[in-house]
């Protein structure tokens, strides 16, 4: 017998090894108390965490935090929050803001789809980014990719009008699945034109080690900025 109840959830990640390295154990430590937000917090009042009113840009799956350290350094005028399911990453990621002096960052170790719908404010967002999600390549597990229209109207309904959508992969099967579902929803415009991928931006300042190993195996980066119409 079926139940809808059952029937598994879209999540943000795969499950991974969550074992930390010694210094990344200090630093989450040290750091998390300050840094860190719990979906028992309920909606996020951005001033409030930040303590001040700046624009904020949410990243989705920030693996090590290596580019999402990068633009919070360049831009210290932007408020970031970054939501990552895999321990070492948020590890490594506070390390780099203790290493950096970085203040400007804040992060979920949850799902995004939960942080989503239940901490994040409607039209609250100036961005939301999502580099390198898992593509699952067989087409049995097409369904489980995160960028599906359910989805994508529930990252809409937190960016701001005029708010960006940032997406970037280095499959090119996935990369035509984006486009499609992007195109498909007329509240976004896309900024390389209809049915275009964008070059690479400078929001994307690093050439991280995941994008590194995809170049290497001769894959292509495929990228998609978008803005909210309304």
């Amino acid at each position: 017998m079926t139940n809808s109840l059952f029937l598994r959830k879209i999540r943000s990640f795969v499950r991974r090894d969550s074992r930390m390295t010694e210094a990344q154990r200090q630093a989450y430590q040290r750091g998390w108390p300050c840094f860190g937000l719990s979906l028992d917090g309920g909606q996020l009042n951005l001033e409030q965490v930040f303590g001040r009113k700046a624009p904020c840009i949410l990243e989705i799956g920030f693996g090590s935090g290596q580019s999402l350290l990068a633009m919070a350094k360049a831009h210290p005028e932007i408020d970031f929050i970054g939501v990552e399911t895999y321990l070492p990453g948020v590890g490594a990621l506070l390390l780099g803001m203790e290493r950096d002096s970085l203040t400007n960052i804040r992060i979920f170790n949850a799902d995004a789809v939960e942080v989503l719908e239940q901490s994040v404010p409607y039209d609250s967002l100036e961005g939301v980014q999502i580099f390198f999600p898992d593509p699952w390549q067989k087409r049995k597990h097409h369904k489980r990719r995160l960028i599906q229209p359910d989805f994508i109207n529930t990252v809409l309904k937190r960016l701001k009008k005029g708010g960006l959508l940032h997406l970037a992969t280095d499959w090119e099967d996935y990369a035509m699945h984006m486009l499609r579902v992007l195109t498909e929803n007329h509240a976004f415009t896309n900024l390389a034109g209809p049915g275009q991928f964008a070059s690479r931006s400078a929001h994307r300042p690093l050439i991280t080690k995941f994008e590194q190993r995809g170049l290497r195996s001769g894959r292509e980066i495929w990228e998609l900025q978008l803005t909210r119409l309304s």
